[in-house]
């Protein structure tokens, strides 16, 4: 039996302004496409534009943000945004939902993860915190 590919990954520094949320979008695609991975790019690239306007809006000062996305043994997806703010994520990484008032502009982005995603969380870090999300294995279509 043949042992798994070992994992495929792009490491990327984004800066700490809303004008990273275009640039993930666009990484992601191309990383994926680099990496010849059968991917839900749409998927992809709306959950990691929520990732990282998240981490820009909800964390102070001007410390980059970072962009992980990596390729498991197993096929799935896995993207992490690297922030500076250790605070818990919440409504990931535990049971319950948030609840979103259906008048409020915002408040969707972690139900959309929590729903699109076969997994996701936070984590911990010594610099601060990791928010991921996991897409499925295989391909598209």
């Amino acid at each position: 039996m043949p042992e798994p590919a070992a994992p495929s990954s792009w490491r990327i520094t984004l800066p700490h302004t809303t004008a990273a949320v275009p640039i993930a979008r666009a990484l992601i695609r191309k990383a994926f496409a680099d990496m010849h991975v059968p991917a839900d790019s749409d998927t992809a690239e709306l959950l990691t534009a929520e990732l990282v306007a998240n981490a820009v809006e909800h964390t102070a000062g001007d410390k980059p943000i970072e962009l992980v996305i990596e390729v498991l043994p197993s096929g799935h997806q896995h993207v992490e945004v690297h922030d500076n703010d250790p605070a818990p994520v919440e409504g990931l990484g535990d049971d319950a939902f948030p609840e979103a008032d259906p008048l409020d502009e915002g408040g969707r982005g972690l139900l959309l993860i929590r729903t699109l995603s076969v997994d996701s969380g936070y984590r911990p870090t010594e610099q601060g915190k990791v928010v991921w999300f996991r897409l499925p294995a295989g391909p598209v279509g």
